[in-house]
């Protein structure tokens, strides 16, 4: 653990985050890292969730680039350090989710065309929702796609959807669009100590993110706004249109929990269902949200489900 605690809290030597202008000028913060010595197996693009920022995934970005992969990724405009949308800081806010999918075809763009393939895209929970949206809509064309628990659907409990939606769009006519849609943490009612519950039950890496925090105060990132949730639940909608999913024809891994207390589970499984090319594999009550973060027992067999889909799409290429 002591080795790994040193991959999780420093960039490597060879490696450092860089600014990339995207064409409206504003910069989000990106990294590039080669693997294989030069003749890497191919590119791997791993794009987080909402709040979530670069350092998070150090870990498995530095398993994929000692198989051999080129690995990359971006902070998500307005969060991590890619600047913020509202005066404060602290609340996640968005215009719309086609912005995020225009910065991410860009920036795909551009990595596709100074990488080798194959080209493989790995998203977690907003970003998983992202990046099937980008393919839906036919703005990215990668060789294979990993989702990691994807936000296709939030977990309101005994709350139905459609009154939680209702309350979202209540509350934003009150003139609270701009407002954090809770007080704090990954969803309502949830205090501080139980904030890990709902992430992973690996106590120390939860402790990563607090750390990189505290290093760097600009990549915190609290709540959701008002209108970010009516965006997401619209876009939510977008995805499961008739004959969305069924349209992607990219092979597919995705991997989730029945127990997952951020993102629909149920969401998951019916979006599975319908794209044509995709696995699912769901973990039980030992994995929550954060599966490339979770215990070693739970994060050893997701990176050994995604290790063998990614080499099963570069022989097949």
């Amino acid at each position: 653990m002591t080795e790994s605690v040193a991959i999780r809290r420093a960039w490597p030597a060879d490696t450092a985050p860089e600014s990339f202008t995207l064409h409206d000028g504003w910069s989000v913060r990106a990294f590039q890292r080669r693997g294989g010595g030069g003749d890497a197996k191919g590119s791997i693009l791993c794009q987080g969730g909402r709040g979530d920022f670069l350092e998070k995934y150090l870990e498995c970005l530095a398993h994929w680039h000692d198989q051999g992969w080129n690995v990359a990724g971006f902070d998500w405009r307005g969060q991590g350090g890619s600047g913020r949308f509202l005066a404060d800081r602290s609340v996640g806010h968005v215009g719309n989710f086609a912005q995020w999918i225009d910065d991410l075809a860009e920036y795909y763009a551009h990595w596709q065309a100074t990488t080798s393939g194959p080209h493989i895209v790995v998203g977690h929970s907003m970003g998983g929702h992202l990046v099937l949206r980008a393919l839906i809509e036919k703005r990215i064309a990668p060789d294979g796609v990993v989702l990691v628990s994807p936000m296709l659907g939030f977990e309101t409990g005994p709350l139905p959807v459609a009154v939680s939606a209702w309350l979202v769009r209540w509350a934003a006519r009150l003139g609270r669009a701009e407002k954090p849609a809770w007080k704090a943490n990954e969803r309502p009612g949830a205090n501080r100590v139980s904030r890990q519950k709902f992430l992973t039950h690996d106590a120390d890496r939860y402790a990563d993110e607090l750390w990189w925090r505290a290093e760097n105060p600009e990549l915190a990132l609290g709540p959701p706004s008002i209108h970010w949730l009516i965006q997401a639940q619209d876009s939510n909608l977008r995805i499961a249109q008739a004959h969305g999913p069924e349209s992607v024809a990219v092979p597919m891994l995705i991997l989730g929990a029945d127990t997952d207390k951020l993102v629909s589970p149920q969401a998951i499984r019916r979006v599975a269902a319908r794209l044509p090319k995709a696995r699912l594999r769901m973990f039980g009550e030992e994995a929550a949200h954060e599966l490339l973060r979770e215990t070693d027992a739970v994060r050893d067999v997701v990176l050994n489900e995604i290790d063998a889909f990614i080499d099963t799409v570069a022989v097949a290429r």
